[in-house]
């Protein structure tokens, strides 16, 4: 007999649809033969299935089982089909019944005594069955709550492969899963670092605020101990609260990497933070099945890249188009996947190998020769796209003793979050978020500069010798300031803050 079950696999970040056929002959040896390009994790499905029915006090068929994973095509990997061939081998086998298996999805795999287990990629999967208005999907219970996030669906969490065969032959039914409200379990993420606790560092500190607010580039560079790990560990604390979109978003981009929480939602921006020894598969993302890299995981959130001119200068020339298109394009001879990279780039650096040029008190033992190349180890393209480049200066006793706290974050907050409102404000009707989004023709529809401020960027393009690139850079950087400020034009002040980011850098 034959049967046909409704899976998913992903794709990418993209849910596809996979149609498990089972044919279970009335004769030949007992043997079960999957085809489809399975990899070797859905090849030894057949085992784990054999096991986990003889296990749950069914009897496996006594003859040759071919399952045909289609579209053939498409790679299969992973485990997420042991529980659509188990369904299919049963229903071939005359075992439960057939009636809903044509509206409904089932994903999951299956431990030896028949229970399910979580996989990744959930949300991708649940969204492509809405799309296809399949309204049923049967799976794990750990999934459950990750899969309720995607309405219009009815969700059937599984503890096991005996619960659904019962459920599926009317014997005892599953309680559906109950939508869940994304507003309802959003929170923001509590960080252990405040900027009330980095003594000093005014000039980092505003110049953070401004990145948050306009979701800009930031290039922090100082001696050793100054504070600039800090000042980026406390960043996550300023920024504005995601959107609902941001949250299903981001999650859909974990749920396929495998890395939800319990919780099975990300409300809160990510924060990620790699090692200099990172490869670019790992940072870039990549792979014999590409997966998402760190700058994919950090979408909507920080990249936080600590010794910055540590990492190799490969890996670093590779972040040029993501920084500059908000998504990477992986291309293998099987195809092209583009990932989302809508990062902010928070990178922190020593002036020189030792760390300690330009310092005050403490002389600096490298060679010329040796500064010049740890220098050139970041090239001006890439520092070309970073809007904020801020010198961190050690700190003076009498700050450093300070007993009074400075300000909190929570107040950088509620100021980051109104200059924000106003930028939605402005680009209602468009895919824009921020200033730091917009490109070149959106800086001349929305950017509003005063006489004056247009006659001081016409003075610094000259004597600064600043790239186009640079020219609007400072542009948004300083609509991003008038925002703080609550003023509809750029003034010439807001100019000069913004030309003082860059000039050093030049």
């Amino acid at each position: 007999m034959l049967a046909k079950v409704f899976s998913g696999t992903t794709i990418g970040l993209d849910g596809v649809l996979i149609e498990v056929e089972v044919d279970v002959a009335g004769r030949g040896f007992p043997t079960v033969t999957i085809v489809g390009l399975p990899s070797k994790a859905v090849d030894e499905a057949k085992e784990r299935v054999r096991t986990a029915i003889v296990n749950t006090s069914f009897e496996m068929p006594d003859s040759r089982i071919t399952v045909n994973l289609a579209p053939a095509d498409i790679p299969k990997v992973g485990s997420s089909f042991d529980l659509p061939i188990a369904v299919g081998v049963l229903a071939a086998s005359g075992l439960v019944n057939k009636e809903l298996l044509a509206s409904s999805v089932f994903i999951g795999e299956l431990s030896l005594e028949g229970k399910l287990r979580k996989i990744p990629g959930v949300i991708s999967v649940a969204m492509m069955a809405r799309a296809k208005k399949i309204k049923n999907i049967f799976l794990p219970i750990e999934n459950a709550k990750e899969a309720a996030l995607i309405d219009n669906l009815q969700i059937f969490p599984l503890y096991s492969l005996s619960d659904l065969v019962l459920h599926l032959n009317t014997i005892k039914l599953i309680s559906q899963y109950e939508p869940v409200s994304i507003e309802d379990i959003a929170s923001t993420a509590l960080s252990a670092f405040d900027f009330a606790d980095v003594k000093g560092q005014e000039h980092a500190k505003r110049a953070l605020e401004i990145a948050a607010a306009g979701f800009h580039n930031v290039h922090l560079k100082g001696p050793p101990g100054t504070g600039k790990t800090m000042l980026s560990r406390a960043f996550p604390s300023i920024l504005p609260p995601m959107t609902r979109e941001e949250m299903l978003e981001v999650s859909r981009i974990f749920s396929v990497a495998g890395l939800l929480s319990q919780e099975n939602l990300v409300t809160y921006r990510p924060y990620r933070s790699p090692h200099h020894t990172t490869s670019r598969i790992g940072l870039i993302g990549g792979g014999t099945n590409p997966t998402p890299g760190e700058i994919t995981l950090a979408h909507r959130g920080v990249l936080f890249l600590d010794e910055f001119p540590e990492f190799p200068r490969s890996v670093l020339e590779s972040l040029r188009q993501p920084i500059e298109d908000g998504m990477v394009t992986i291309s293998r001879a099987s195809g092209s996947l583009t990932f989302p990279s809508r990062f902010l780039l928070l990178a922190a650096s020593n002036p020189c190998p030792c760390g300690y040029l330009g310092h005050p008190k403490r002389h600096c033992r490298c060679m010329p020769g040796s500064i010049l190349r740890y220098k050139k180890r970041l090239s001006g393209p890439i520092l070309d796209r970073i809007d904020l480049h801020v010198d961190v200066f050690p700190i003076d006793e009498a700050k450093l003793t300070e007993i009074s706290d400075g300000e909190k974050s929570e107040d950088v907050r509620v100021r980051v979050i109104k200059a924000r409102k106003r930028q939605h404000a402005r680009f209602t009707n468009t895919k824009l978020v921020a200033n730091g989004e917009m490109q070149n023709t959106d800086i001349k529809k929305f950017c509003h500069l005063t006489p004056e401020a247009i006659e001081l960027l016409k003075q610094a393009i000259s004597r600064l010798s600043l790239s186009a690139r640079s020219y609007f850079k400072i542009i948004k950087v300083a609509q991003t300031i008038a925002d703080l400020s609550e003023k509809n034009e750029i003034e010439v002040s807001f100019v000069a803050e913004a030309l003082q980011y860059r000039a050093k850098e030049e």
